[in-house]
């Protein structure tokens, strides 16, 4: 009788702890059917509030953000389309390099964006909410099992 309860009890530890959280996961499909304009508004009031930005400086985010959102929903579509016709080659590492260099230079110009709308102390806690964003992801993936 013992050993059936031991047994059981492994067995009910192992069926919650393999089950993974949804809560994330959910999260980020909803993320997925917001329009360019909807992350653009949710994406500048959340840095509204982190950063208290002005009337003016709301304005210029928001067409940063647009910006951001119509590119990188662009991007997503590009790679569904991949994904799904099954054409997905392995890249050469000219290829490589140039999508990581275009990747980078993208970056370049939108953190210079930023600089030119932010003030100086804005700017500081933007690059710090950004670090941690980088660091907090790299965690989790390191926690799923996946790269970083």
């Amino acid at each position: 009788m013992k050993q059936l309860t031991v047994l059981m009890m492994a067995f009910l530890s192992m069926s919650v702890f393999s089950q993974r959280p949804e809560g994330a996961q959910k999260s980020k499909r909803a993320m997925a059917d917001f329009s360019a304009e909807q992350l653009a508004t949710l994406h500048t009031k959340k840095l509204t509030l982190a950063l208290d930005l002005s009337e003016s400086q709301q304005v210029k985010i928001m067409e940063i953000s647009l910006e951001e959102a119509e590119f990188k929903k662009a991007k997503y579509a590009e790679h569904r389309a991949k994904k799904e016709s099954g054409v997905r080659e392995k890249p050469s590492a000219d290829e490589q390099f140039e999508r990581i260099n275009a990747r980078l230079d993208h970056r370049i110009v939108h953190q210079q964006k930023m600089k030119e709308v932010l003030t100086e102390e804005q700017y500081l806690t933007w690059k710090e909410l950004k670090l941690k964003r980088v660091v907090n992801g790299k965690k989790a993936m390191q926690k799923e099992g996946r790269r970083g």
